[in-house]
């Protein structure tokens, strides 16, 4: 990756800036917290006005229909087709995926409505060895955002990705985390990995209805998962 950076998120970001050196991004998160992107992310900041929409009872989605692909070796040279949308049974998440870049300024793109997630093209398709990076809105002015259920995801719960190809990407969660703005894992998140990973980044925690932000951001770590035997009938 040649760009890194935290995401700030919220309804939709208002000053945003390319922090060009990952592991500056500490430091101008430190130092900026109503600001825009740190390197390689979104940043967003809530201007809701308003306290968090109790969570309620998740909804409950259907498994995607299709193609689990396989775990690629590691040395897999196969092009992996982009990602075109999102399912997150447990939490009821279905959505359309857009593509999420740098503008012509410089400064990283969010999603254009609270509706619908983005995966940031910087970061690995998924599948492909890396940490693919997803980011949806929490909420906005209207109500819950595509993320707004996002925390309530568990370990061993799966999330499926649709790619372009037809097949999907099936990732198994291995943590769900939250963090201080003023203290974003940026290597956890960008750093590099042996195998092929998910992050899920959306904000989260207190909201100040002062500033109209939430504090911190939660992020969901997962894994590709390997795709099931299927039993051989005996007899």
């Amino acid at each position: 990756m040649t760009t890194r950076a935290a995401l700030r998120h919220g309804r939709h970001a208002s000053r945003r800036r390319v922090v060009r050196r990952p592991w500056a991004a500490a430091i101008a998160l430190a130092g900026a917290l109503a600001l825009g992107a740190g390197a390689a992310g979104l940043a967003w900041a809530s201007h809701t006005g308003r306290p968090p929409t109790p969570v309620g009872r998740p909804a409950l989605a259907p498994v995607p229909a299709g193609h689990w692909a396989a775990v690629p070796p590691p040395k897999n040279s196969r092009p992996i087709a982009a990602p075109v949308s999102l399912d997150i049974p447990a939490i009821g998440v279905q959505t359309r995926l857009v593509r999420l870049g740098l503008t012509a300024a410089g400064a990283l793109q969010v999603p254009p409505t609270a509706a619908v997630a983005g995966w940031y093209t910087g970061s690995p398709r998924p599948g492909a060895v890396g940490a693919a990076v997803i980011a949806g809105h929490i909420d906005s002015a209207q109500g819950p955002g595509v993320f707004f259920r996002l925390r309530l995801l568990r370990a061993g719960e799966l999330v499926y990705i649709r790619r372009a190809s037809g097949s999907l990407a099936v990732f198994r969660v291995t943590a769900v985390r939250q963090y201080l703005k003023t203290a974003f894992p940026t290597s956890a998140v960008y750093g590099a990995v042996p195998t092929a990973q998910l992050r899920l980044i959306t904000c989260g925690g207190t909201f100040d209805p002062a500033t109209g932000h939430y504090l911190s951001n939660v992020i969901v770590f997962a894994t590709l998962a390997p795709r099931p035997h299927r039993k051989t009938p005996r007899g």
